[in-house]
């Protein structure tokens, strides 16, 4: 029999006929014509709590935390790959839980470091409407129907965020986690992005054309750090927290 396809929606696995047409989100986002939506956007909150109420319960007691970001898209054979894993193997021996979106590809390398390095490796998954899933070095995972309730898990229980190349997915938790930090909503904590071939342009950008027309201020453009190496990244990480425990 061939392998069915699996659609995660939130702790439900759904195959088949069963696999629905919309995602939660893309159900929350929509706009109706008439009032349904005054009956059903209600209820949502009820499930919205309950996703919040869960990652809080399940992540309270993790104790320091270091999120890894990447492509789903890296397969084992990149460099990129190597390098996450390997960081997740340092961040374990170094004392810190990993947590990554849960899914394939880097996310995958950096939960494998993490047992790996004999730590805690932490997946927060979340609905989509192709096969994903929790890859299998996640120790503790939770599956998320709302990416804003996903999110706050991500910020809130990390000391820090380590990026590796990534797409557009990788690139919304960057500038999100930059614009909480940038606005004073977390305190600040390091944002280390690793791989100089990769984000090297980006960063060029930021200096010479966001920075130059007045969009973001002379010291915003410190905010991301780069490295080129898995050493270099936790290195850096670790060296921040530790300042930062100091100035409290």
């Amino acid at each position: 029999m061939e392998k069915r396809d699996a659609y995660l929606k939130g702790p439900t696995i759904l195959r088949g006929k069963m696999i629905p047409k919309q995602t939660t989100d893309e159900r929350l986002l929509a706009t109706g014509d008439d009032a349904e939506w005054l009956h059903s956007d209600p209820w949502r909150v009820m499930r919205i709590q309950s996703e919040f109420i869960e990652g809080f319960g399940a992540l309270a007691e993790l104790g320091p935390a270091v999120s890894v970001f990447g492509s789903a898209r890296t397969p084992e054979t990149e460099e990129s790959y190597q390098q996450a894993r390997e960081v997740g193997k340092l961040l374990a021996q170094a004392g810190y839980a990993v947590i990554t979106g849960g899914g394939p590809g880097v996310m995958e390398a950096a939960n494998r470091g993490a047992l790996e390095g004999g730590g805690r490796s932490v997946g927060l998954g979340i609905e989509l409407p192709h096969e994903q899933g929790m890859n299998q070095w996640v120790d503790l995972g939770i599956n998320f129907r709302y990416f804003f309730a996903r999110k706050t898990m991500f910020v809130k229980y990390s000391s820090g965020f380590i990026v590796m190349p990534g797409g557009f997915g990788t690139l919304d938790e960057l500038f999100e986690a930059t614009t909480l930090v940038q606005t004073k909503k977390v305190r600040h904590f390091p944002i280390v992005l690793v791989g100089k071939a990769y984000w090297s342009g980006l960063l060029e950008w930021i200096r010479t054309t966001m920075l130059q027309a007045g969009m973001i201020s002379d010291n915003e453009d410190d905010l991301l750090q780069l490295v080129d190496t898995p050493q270099e990244a936790v290195a850096t990480v670790l060296a921040a927290i530790a300042k930062d425990r100091e100035q409290q």
